[in-house]
């Protein structure tokens, strides 16, 4: 794998802790801007919607610009964001610096998708999405875990500055390594009309299948705190090991994907939908033993990120020719549709369903549901291909 790769993984690295990092620290930020736990939560919803906000504004404002200067633009986006997060005065300044930052992520995803499956052979291309996104992954088992150590050592603002920093090398890496278009893509969409690939039925459908399997992961992944504490008995001591082993499952299961995926990528995206409704099932029966459960949400992260590399290829290769810049980003946008709509879900089943123990089970129905998506896709598609012939 090329150099330029790993850089995209660096930039891949710093937006994973910028996104997550604020969920240890909601504490710390609502103590010294005089809010409430809930008002600093929100924090998190200002970002993920931030995220499905800038997929559509900058793919459309920025489809002719050549894939370097974009990523070094958005890197440059989220470098500036990160330093108004640590110079914020007030709550709302610090809202509105994390919708700033999060405008950087969906494109800087997609497009790193894009570029990464040009830096390889055609067979490796999955491999080097999954190994982009590694960096995610990676920063949620270390970048997180320290981010939130420094915040509550140095003061909430000492994590931002440092992920200002890890944003200011990203930029330098991506500076260095990626090679530069000669020039900008004629072919590529304008704004006027970049939202035309949404036009393409088997893009909808596989947005709609990607935000389905996410709304499954997150349903269960935002609880699995109180799973583990109150259901399967863990102390409050024992979540954060546990969570490392979900974070090792995370990194097998991208790198997985990857692999599946270039293999055969039909038969990776239906495969990776079922592993992941078997493994919430594993994981909603196994909540009662202490050893099982502890197997199941390693393999429940394992199954949740495999989908990640096969369900974004699809999207790259349904999308083909010019739009597929704009149709990768809106798919890292249906990513976090899932994340957001699966926590609410998640709290529906707890206060008004069958409770915090069965929540695995009922999350373990919705990639189900992608998986039906999925298929009405592929024979939409094959239907396509064989009508000619059978008006031959």
């Amino acid at each position: 794998m090329p150099l330029a790769l790993y850089a995209l993984t660096a930039g891949a690295f710093g937006i994973g802790v910028t996104e997550f990092v604020i969920m240890g620290l909601l504490l710390e930020v609502g103590a010294d801007l005089g809010v409430s736990i809930s008002a600093a939560g929100l924090l998190i919803t200002g970002y993920a919607l931030g995220v499905v906000a800038g997929a559509p504004l900058l793919g459309a404002l920025t489809g002719r610009w050549p894939r370097k200067t974009l990523l070094m633009a958005l890197m440059g986006v989220f470098t500036l964001g990160n330093l108004a997060c640590a110079l914020a005065p007030d709550y709302w300044t610090l809202m509105a610096a994390r919708v700033l930052t999060a405008f950087a992520h969906a494109s800087f995803f997609g497009i790193g998708s894009v570029v990464a499956t040009g830096l390889v052979a055609p067979h490796r291309k999955a491999s080097a999405i999954a190994i982009m996104f590694t960096g995610l992954t990676v920063a949620n088992i270390l970048g997180v875990p320290f981010g939130t150590w420094l915040g509550q050592a140095f003061g909430w603002r000492a994590t931002f500055w440092a992920v200002t920093l890890i944003g200011l090398a990203a930029f330098a890496v991506i500076a260095v390594l990626v090679p530069r278009e000669e020039k900008a893509r004629p072919g590529a969409p304008a704004a006027g009309n970049g939202l035309s690939v949404l036009a393409r039925p088997q893009v909808l459908l596989g947005l709609l299948t990607t935000v389905l399997s996410w709304i499954g992961v997150f349903a269960a992944f935002t609880y699995v705190a109180p799973i583990l504490t109150q259901v399967a008995g863990f102390p409050e001591t024992a979540v954060s090991p546990i969570l490392l082993v979900f974070g090792g499952g995370l990194i097998a299961g991208n790198l997985l994907g990857g692999r599946f995926a270039d293999r055969r990528l039909v038969p990776a995206v239906l495969g990776t939908l079922v592993a992941l409704s078997a493994a919430l099932f594993l994981l909603g029966f196994a909540v009662h033993d202490r050893i099982f459960v502890v197997v199941a949400v390693g393999l429940f992260g394992a199954a949740a990120f495999s989908t990640v590399p096969p369900l974004q290829m699809w999207v790259l290769e349904k999308a083909e020719g010019a739009g597929q810049g704009l149709a990768s980003s809106f798919n890292i946008a249906a990513f976090n549709l899932g994340n957001a709509i699966g926590a609410w879900f998640g709290g529906v089943v707890i206060d008004h369903g069958p409770g915090l123990s069965a929540l695995p089970l009922v999350a373990g129905l919705v990639p189900l549901a992608a998986l039906a998506v999925a298929v009405a896709s592929i024979r939409r598609e094959r239907a396509a291909v064989l009508a000619p012939r059978g008006c031959a």
